[in-house]
């Protein structure tokens, strides 16, 4: 059946998922309605779609004198688009999916409608606006994915082409939103637009990453010294940490090397260099950021995969 869920009604899984999707619904909708729409904003996406239908529809209907409702023309965008998420993405994807629209639809006409303003923005500085709507609609999007469901539109496009090429879906949104940007300079004819448009889209594929991967306060070290049976031992006893060593061979002398790799935390990383420094002034270290750690000593890639 199309709808049935792996995860136990009312367990611990569950309640956390529907949380986080409740939750990311509404900080998603309270950055359209406050930051986004009262700008002329078209963050891509069938939102992006909707805020423009929304103002070139003001006047046009009696009952909807601002305009068609943004959260109702985008779930109606989104119907279509949800079916073809539930076929390729599987049926659980389909239900969280199908909340998570109807949640956001629906809280971003329920805050337009208690705003005594109405589509007033929240502060006139659009740049201010476009930076705060970026980290809200990256936060809330970043839950809702975290529970493996979308909030409909261009995450599912983005979410169905990066199930075959492994791209990341922050990025994968950047490229799809930023052609239906042009939408929006189209129907708007101001340049001013879509350059705030790319802002919100850049910010809101940043911390779409950031939320779901987590801010990596490790860093990967390749370490080539004479000394690395004493660095070996800092590492091992008096940072407790582990590492693997590499063969390997210079190219100029020929020289045979042991080669240390090893991940640290930052504060770690000043540790181990003044070690390193005061035994062997000539060692060569290279120092990386990493994204994401899996595995002993950092998280578990079964807890990962299952979270």
């Amino acid at each position: 059946m199309a709808f049935l869920t792996k995860d136990k009604v009312f367990s611990k899984k569950w309640i956390t998922d529907y949380l986080m999707i409740i939750a990311g619904s509404f900080i998603l909708a309270a950055s359209f309605v406050f930051f986004i729409t009262p700008h002329k904003i078209v963050p891509g996406g069938v939102y992006g779609i909707a805020i423009v239908v929304h103002y070139l529809t003001e006047g046009v209907f009696s009952f909807w004198p601002d305009g068609i409702p943004v959260g109702l023309f985008a779930l109606l965008i989104d119907i279509p688009l949800i079916i073809t998420g539930i076929k390729v993405l599987g049926p659980r994807f389909g239900v969280k999916t199908v909340t998570g629209s109807i949640l956001t639809a629906t809280f971003n006409d329920l805050i337009t409608m208690m705003r005594p303003v109405g589509n007033a923005p929240l502060v006139n500085d659009i740049l201010l606006s476009c930076i705060f709507a970026g980290v809200l609609a990256g936060f809330g999007l970043g839950l809702i994915f975290k529970s493996r469901a979308t909030s409909g539109g261009s995450d599912i496009i983005a979410m169905i082409i990066g199930k075959y090429t492994h791209i990341q879906i922050g990025r994968l949104m950047i490229y799809v939103d930023s052609v239906i940007v042009l939408f929006g300079l189209i129907a708007f004819g101001d340049w001013a637009i879509p350059l705030y448009s790319l802002i919100v889209i850049y910010i809101t594929g940043k911390v779409i990453d950031l939320t779901l991967e987590g801010a990596s306060y490790n860093k990967a070290l390749i370490i080539v010294s004479a000394k690395h049976t004493e660095i070996k031992q800092k590492l091992l006893v008096d940072l407790e940490r582990g590492g693997t060593y590499l063969n390997g061979e210079g190219m100029y002398t020929g020289e045979h090397k042991q080669i240390i790799y090893t991940v640290v935390s930052r504060r770690e990383v000043a540790i181990l260099q003044e070690f390193i420094s005061k035994i062997d002034p000539d060692a060569f270290i290279t120092v990386m950021d990493t994204k994401e750690i899996l595995g002993e000593g950092f998280q578990s890639l079964n807890q990962k995969v299952s979270d």
